[in-house]
Order: C-alpha cells, then sequence, then structure tokens
C-alpha cells in the first residue's frame, strides 16, 4: 500500500469523511448486485468440484439436515449445477461436492428431485450390474445389490416421501446413500477384486489408459 503524500487541506482532511462503514460497504455492495442481476440477468451456474477418491471427505458419515431452510435449498441448487456440469451424470450425493450433509439429488430423463435425509427401509432380490463413480472417474466394476428397494426420505417441502424403484434407479439410490454413510464402490469388493480394482484405478489415473475407448455404461455418483 501506498504513503498518502498529499499536503494542505486535501491531505488533511477529516479521517471520519473519508471513512466508509462496513454497513454502508454491505448497502453498496447489495445495490451493485441488484443492478448487475436487473441488466444482465442470473449469472450462469457454475459447477462445484465433484470430490475423487483419497479426499477425506468421501469416507466420513454425513450428517442429517435438521430443517429443510433457505440454505437446503441453495446447496440443492448447487448440486444440480454441478451435476449439469459433470461427465453424463444421473445422481449426486453432497458429501461429493465436499458437504457432510444427507442430501442427494438425481435427474433421470428430465425427473429432477432431491431429498433429505434418505434411507433404504425395505429391499429384496439381487442383481449383478456393472457400477461405475464420478468419484472414481473411469472405473467400472460388477457389483452385487439388492434389485428393489423402497427409499423413505424429506422433499424438498419439508414432506416425508417414499419411492419403491428397481433394477437402475434402485442401484441408483443404494449408491448415493452409500457416499452419505462414508462407503466406496471400494468397500463393497472382495479382496480380490478390490486388488484389481485399485490396479487399474491405478492405471488409469497415472494415464496409462488414456488410450482405451471409455466403456459406454450408465455412470452412478
Amino acid at each position: 500500500m501506498a504513503k498518502d503524500t498529499r499536503v494542505g487541506v486535501e491531505g488533511e482532511r477529516d479521517g471520519a469523511d473519508r471513512h466508509i462503514d462496513s454497513t454502508g460497504i454491505a448497502r453498496y455492495i447489495g445495490i451493485l448486485v441488484e443492478v448487475v442481476r436487473h441488466r444482465f440477468g442470473s449469472l450462469p451456474p457454475v459447477g462445484l468440484e465433484i470430490r475423487t477418491f483419497g479426499d477425506p471427505v468421501l469416507k466420513s458419515q454425513a450428517a442429517p439436515v435438521v430443517d429443510v431452510d433457505g440454505r437446503a435449498i441453495r446447496l440443492v441448487e448447487q448440486m444440480f449445477d454441478t451435476l449439469d456440469h459433470s461427465d453424463g451424470g444421473i445422481a449426486l450425493a453432497a458429501p461429493q461436492i465436499g458437504v457432510q450433509k444427507q442430501v442427494v439429488v438425481w435427474d433421470l430423463d428430465g425427473d429432477r428431485r432431491a431429498i433429505f435425509n434418505p434411507e433404504i427401509v425395505e429391499s429384496s432380490g439381487e442383481w449383478v450390474y456393472d457400477e461405475g463413480c464420478l468419484s472414481i472417474p473411469g472405473l467400472y466394476v460388477e457389483l452385487v445389490r439388492p434389485r428393489t428397494v423402497l427409499l423413505r426420505g424429506v422433499d424438498v417441502n419439508g414432506e416425508i416421501i417414499e419411492y419403491e424403484a428397481d433394477d437402475l434407479e434402485a442401484r441408483m439410490y443404494q449408491h448415493e446413500l452409500d457416499h452419505l454413510n462414508g462407503v466406496l464402490m471400494f468397500d463393497r469388493m472382495g479382496d480380490e477384486q478390490r486388488r484389481e480394482a485399485m490396479a487399474e484405478y491405478r492405471r488409469i489415473t497415472s494415464g496409462e489408459a488414456d488410450d482405451v475407448p471409455r466403456p459406454r455404461r450408465l455412470r452412478f455418483r
């Protein structure tokens, strides 16, 4: 910061005349934001960074959402922005953007929904499917999960809701709830499968797999 070299009356002006208090600054910024919104409209949404394997946030238990308030709704909006900017994703859990809250959003063929504090209250059957995760990008592995589930939680209006699902949709719910509990795909594998998957993921992240075409499979978060 440069020293003020002005002299005379201008240099000796009362400091109170040059002082802008924090309230005035906040008021000025608020007016400026409203002018920008009025003239240019809302700024385009920008997706947040999706955390990847090795980030400790992915191994932590998410906390329940106590109130579905404005802050919770803004989190949902951020999650949808991130999902929209992801590489073909259909669902996202809050810990994947570094927020330790029990929130999941998804977009199935334009049906966009969010759920707070979800839990699977019933499940049945068994289904094997090649599963992927943007937090473990590029890796696809066969995992066994229940074929059908009953999901219960709270919607954006604060109402209790339930969804019955099977096959891919059921797998999506199970995958996202794993994220809320700090569980990754590696944790769902047997010892041998995990060793092979870890070796493959190291190969992918090292760049050795850049020349290998990516499989066209539905990607769960």
